[in-house]
């Protein structure tokens, strides 16, 4: 009776939206606060071994349940796929990432970062999606704002930290745009597991290559950090972030390139008393206009 009234019929259905306001807190404050809980793992686990074995480690668990609740496996294409994008987007892009933070303050290895979505459009010329003027412009202003943060005292002091970063930028990029495009990877959770367990294999030979070796016994605030990350930021906020693609606009799903990084500097200068100078906060903000004009579409 009360399921064909009319007041029942007009009632808004308030589970989705509450689902959509919980994935993009997960994205924003998580993912902001992921860069931090690098640095401090750095303590007792070098960046390649950190990396490897944190997305090792959830890609395996993730596949796990995903076969328990009867997901099929990735067929050999899919792996084969896996293995480039993992490779490209973890090895090269989140392997990269850790190495810079041994010498540039987490908040401006994140500000920097910002610069993703304005390289993603760039590359994805190639398949001629040509942006819009107002994307254009976003694309203009958000490269501005990163030869401006290049200048700043962080980068400067830290010559192999900017190449890092900037070849974490550049993989993580082409990585996406090739999953897009030409490189699909298994449907679902199943194929982010994959994805997860590839890049974390590529990343610790890229650790056994290098001759990282593991502080023993580990720092507890670091071992506390790489369970941090292995939960938080690959279970949860990763998934999180896979529901807002599958349920909202992409411009409200990629928001968190413009969020991560005022949280993550935040985080920086209040808990781990990293500096910031005034010149570094105008040049993210600078970087963070631009990607807003480049989403701003989108996201209406």
């Amino acid at each position: 009776m009360s399921a064909s009234s009319p007041t029942a019929a007009v009632q808004p259905d308030r589970g989705p939206q509450a689902l959509i306001l919980l994935c993009l807190a997960a994205t924003w404050l998580v993912w902001g606060s992921t860069y931090l809980a690098i640095k401090f793992a750095l303590v007792s686990f070098p960046p390649f071994l950190q990396m490897g074995s944190r997305f090792l480690f959830a890609g395996v668990l993730l596949m796990a349940w995903m076969r328990w609740r009867g997901a099929p496996w990735p067929n050999r294409v899919q792996w084969r796929n896996a293995l480039v994008v993992g490779a490209l987007m973890l090895g090269g892009g989140m392997g990269c990432t850790a190495y810079s933070e041994q010498t540039v303050g987490s908040g401006l290895v994140v500000a920097f970062i910002a610069v993703v979505p304005l390289m993603i459009a760039g590359l994805n010329l190639l398949w001629r999606v040509v942006p819009s003027r107002i994307e254009l412009l976003g694309i203009a202003v958000g490269l501005a704002g990163v030869l401006m943060l290049t200048q700043g005292a962080g980068f400067q002091a830290s010559p192999v930290g900017l190449a890092a970063i900037a070849t974490a930028c550049v993989t993580w990029s082409i990585g996406s745009v090739l999953s897009q495009r030409s490189l699909p990877l298994a449907p679902g959770a199943t194929g982010f597991a994959s994805e997860m367990i590839c890049g974390g294999v590529v990343l610790l030979l890229l650790a056994a290559v290098t001759g990282e070796q593991m502080q023993w016994p580990p720092e507890p605030k670091a071992v506390g950090a790489w369970f941090y990350l292995v939960v938080f930021g690959s279970l949860i906020a990763f998934n999180a972030y896979m529901v807002l693609l599958s349920k909202a606009s992409a411009g409200l799903a990629s928001s968190y390139t413009f969020v991560n990084p005022v949280i993550a500097m935040l985080l920086g200068v209040a808990v781990a008393g990293e500096t910031v100078t005034h010149y570094e906060w105008t040049a993210a903000g600078v970087v963070l206009a631009g990607v807003v004009l480049l989403l701003w579409k989108k996201s209406r």
